[in-house]
């Protein structure tokens, strides 16, 4: 029998074609650049540029700040203007910020150099993930985990090779930044090879498609959509349990070794590569990923509940707690990355992707600066405040389960009922 039909309704192993294998690399390289410089930042602020604790702390929350205003900026230029230059401009961006930084060591240039690159950090980030759903069409979501797996991998690389550098001492520090703004140039010109992709919203603009010259859809007077970002911004908490949350409850719990936590970021990173893909296949339609909520909302609860139990026994169980409790939010953040990768767009007007995907950037921009308030207050109140953490998360997924399930009714499914094959 001829295998050729079989084989040609099989989608191919990564979706997008080349355009979307080239913003894959983009997405890896990007990511190594991350690593290298994330890791040590704190580092070079002390100890090359000499900034106090306070200067540092400043500086980062300043331009985290200024950086929320990213994400919905450049999904509103998107929704005007070619997708692949904006990019372009943005990665030019980024790296004349890590090379700017290299030129200083006064507080108030390094301060505006940092808001600039956390500015153009949040706006890329976004608008990556709007040519992801552009170029992966129906296949976004299986897109979006092959995605999420090259993220963590070049991640962790770019980890290990901070890691390595800074056994040449505090010289290695100027190099990692250099490395970073490399990174940048190099996906800059990347971005430069890869097709534009169709866009919804600018052809309605240019052939006006819409209705009577109406305006576009405005996310900021969507109510459902917004009420939909603020549950997002609680379930993006998972960040700030592993940046924040974990290594501070192990080195405020008795007989718990440090070495723990840099191994249990190992195994949140090991758990993304080897899961995120497989996980993706149960979130390929709206419903399904709609349903992923309460699998969700399990994971949260006991997740909170197994950390706070890891301060009641002895050192093994101990371990053994906190692993189980890593694993199961590493659970979670995989299923959330695809549940909102699919609402997030399910939720928006075709003729908005842009616009909406900006606010729903907000989100993730606003956890970074609520996570640590948040985890930091679960540790003050002890084992009962990571079981409200828990508690409070899976809550918020069955807000936000019957939040949507009224919008989507309303409208189709954004994508095909089978869009991954079995085989």
């Amino acid at each position: 029998m001829d295998a050729k039909p079989e084989a040609a309704i099989r989608p191919t192993r990564i979706p997008g074609g080349p355009d979307g294998r080239r913003m894959l690399l983009v997405t890896f390289i990007d990511r190594i650049g991350s690593g290298l410089w994330a890791s040590v930042s704190v580092l070079y602020f002390t100890y090359v540029s000499g900034l106090s604790v306070a200067q540092v702390g400043t500086l980062a929350a300043v331009s985290g700040a200024i950086g929320i205003a990213g994400a919905p900026l450049g999904g509103r230029l998107a929704d005007r203007f070619p997708l692949t230059r904006i990019l372009v401009a943005l990665q030019l961006l980024r790296a004349l910020a890590s090379f700017g930084l290299l030129t200083t060591d006064h507080y108030l240039p390094l301060l505006a150099i940092s808001a600039v690159g956390s500015l153009g950090d949040r706006a890329a980030s976004v608008l990556t993930k709007l040519y992801a759903a552009r170029v992966a069409g129906p296949d976004r979501v299986r897109y979006q985990a092959v995605n999420r797996t090259a993220s963590n991998a070049g991640w962790a690389l770019g980890g290990l090779a901070a890691a390595a550098a800074l056994t040449l001492g505090t010289t290695a520090y100027r190099w990692l930044l250099t490395g970073d703004g490399l990174s940048f140039l190099a996906i800059a010109l990347l971005t430069l090879t890869c097709a534009e992709p169709q866009s919804g919203s600018r052809i309605a603009a240019t052939s006006g498609a819409t209705p009577g010259n109406a305006r576009p859809a405005n996310p900021w007077r969507d109510r459902t959509y917004l009420a939909y970002v603020a549950t997002e911004t609680v379930l993006f908490l998972d960040d700030s349990v592993f940046q924040i949350g974990l290594p501070l409850w192990i080195a405020h719990t008795e007989g718990v070794p440090h070495g723990l936590a840099p191994l249990l970021l190992v195994l949140n990173n090991v758990m993304v590569v080897a899961l995120q893909m497989p996980l993706a296949r149960y979130g390929t339609t709206t419903a399904a990923a709609r349903k992923l909520l309460v699998p969700l909302s399990a994971a949260s609860a006991v997740g909170g509940i197994t950390l706070a139990l890891s301060a009641t026994g002895g050192t093994l169980q101990a371990i053994c707690l906190l692993t189980a409790s890593a694993a199961l939010f590493t659970l979670a953040e995989m299923l959330h990355a695809v549940v909102s990768w699919e609402l997030s767009l399910a939720l928006a007007p075709d003729t908005a992707h842009g616009a909406y995907l900006g606010v729903h950037g907000l989100a993730q921009s606003g956890q970074r600066s609520l996570g640590p308030l948040a985890v930091t207050a679960a540790i003050a109140t002890g084992p009962l405040g990571w079981t409200v953490f828990g508690a409070t998360i899976a809550a918020t997924c069955a807000l936000q389960h019957r939040l949507v399930r009224d919008r989507l009714r309303r409208s189709p499914l954004s994508v095909p009922p089978v869009t991954v094959s079995e085989h």
